[in-house]
């Protein structure tokens, strides 16, 4: 079996996050969803399941944070700048912040932050690896 990850977000209203991931993108895979969760698609190895506050309460107990706090920054990575800038402006105008944080500009790498309705916090990404300058490529 290909290695996959299955990121599992507790969302306030299960349509509006369905619709906000949908325009950055996502597809939605009707098998694995239902009126408590939602699993949309952003390539064959990358799942993104959006669970209502109760069905996430029947995975775990611990509290589900408040959307002011920051536990991780899940990236994905773009074909180009101009699909960075587009997610980007996708997320602002569905229900999302943009630029939550100082657009990064590195010549060989480009990246700009925002967050969904929920507040949780995503990195859109391009790289050229070609371009990454002596001394920061991997040995």
């Amino acid at each position: 079996m290909q290695k996959m990850i299955f990121v599992n977000l507790p969302v306030t209203h299960l349509k509006k996050s369905m619709a906000f991931y949908t325009s950055l993108g996502f597809t939605n895979n009707p098998v694995f969803s239902d009126e408590t969760a939602a699993c949309m698609v952003w390539s064959e190895a990358i799942y993104v399941m959006l669970l209502t506050h109760a069905k996430w309460r029947t995975f775990t107990t611990r509290a589900i944070p408040q959307p002011t706090s920051s536990e991780v920054m899940l990236a994905v990575s773009c074909e180009n700048r101009e699909a960075v800038d587009a997610m980007n402006t996708a997320a602002a105008e569905n229900g999302g912040v943009s630029d939550i944080n100082p657009i990064q500009d590195l010549g060989f790498m480009y990246a700009r932050e925002f967050t969904d309705p929920d507040g949780h916090v995503w990195e859109a990404v391009w790289m050229d690896p070609s371009a990454v300058p002596p001394g920061n490529q991997p040995d």
